[in-house]
């Protein structure tokens, strides 16, 4: 199975794309469908996130088998603490291993509910999740990522001790890590630069959501942890209540921010899609990270 880093070390820019599990038969025919229009644009790598309750487990496991055994693509699958015993997230990982899955994204996850709420470990489970890198490792020959904060993890004092965090977790064996959502490139590079700064040499990924409608405005904004830049809102907001304006304009904006982020040198631009495929594909057509045959 190609590990992640194997696929980002060509001589360009790659993209990649992440889903979440489907709640029923209706939204597994909208993940295949995105799944099955993403594949032919060759992604790097693509991941299904793994929620905390039993019922969306399950269907990232489901889901990234299926991946695993039925499409070309490079599948990442995602891997949380919250509720597991150290016995239980083993089973999960020799479960991946055994479907060939080798890339886990390695997270501590927030708590059930409320994910600003006090994080209580499993009694025989993991406090952090630097811990689950090292389990994942000695486990197998996994590539292992882990979650980044360009604005500082919620619960991090400061940026320096999220960035020793952050630092903590690469050293503990992952092999590169995925920046939560940000509105600015120099919010990226910045958080780039300070995990150079240490001499750690990992890479660092940005993610990016296309801003298609209000709500993928509202999510963003609600997921980065920060305010949206007065420049954006006063791009965006104006158009809320013209839905085909407001798209293309998101586009534009998204678009923009990629081409600055490929300009300083990232390796990959990770998509977070909604399950979606078209604006997705709209970005990386306009940035040429597209396949001539796709």
């Amino acid at each position: 199975m190609t590990s992640v880093v194997e696929r980002l070390q060509g001589d360009g820019p790659v993209f990649s794309i992440e889903f979440f599990p489907p709640r029923d038969a209706a939204d597994e025919a909208v993940l295949w469908k995105s799944i099955r229009e993403l594949e032919p644009l060759d992604p790097a790598y693509m991941s299904i996130t793994y929620g905390a309750g039993g019922s969306s487990r399950d269907g990232t496991i489901r889901s990234i088998a299926r991946v695993a055994t039925e499409t070309t693509l490079v599948p990442m699958a995602h891997l949380t603490a919250v509720n597991h015993s150290v016995a239980e997230l083993r089973n999960v990982i020799g479960w991946y291993a055994a479907v060939g899955v080798r890339n886990i994204l390695a997270l501590r996850g927030d708590p059930p509910g409320d994910v600003y709420g006090e994080w209580v470990p499993h009694p025989d489970g993991l406090d952090y999740a630097e811990e689950l890198v090292e389990l994942v490792r000695s486990l197998g020959d996994f590539c292992v990522g882990v979650s980044a904060f360009p604005y500082g993890h919620p619960r991090s004092a400061n940026l320096e001790a999220d960035t020793e965090y952050l630092v903590r977790k690469l050293r503990a064996g992952a092999d590169f890590a995925i920046a939560q959502l940000f509105f600015e490139p120099e919010d990226f590079l910045r958080l780039r630069d300070r995990v150079a700064a240490t001499g750690c040499e990992a890479l660092v990924i940005p993610g990016i959501m296309p801003l298609t409608t209000p709500r993928t405005l509202h999510t963003s904004i609600k997921l980065s942890g920060a305010p949206a830049p007065r420049r954006l809102l006063d791009r965006l907001e104006p158009l809320a209540d013209k839905p085909k304006a407001f798209r293309a304009a998101g586009i534009d904006a998204v678009t923009e921010l990629c081409e600055r982020l490929i300009a300083e040198g990232v390796p990959d631009l990770h998509f977070y899609t909604f399950n979606r495929s078209k604006a997705t594909r709209e970005v990386v057509n306009r940035l040429g990270l597209v396949p001539a045959r796709a």
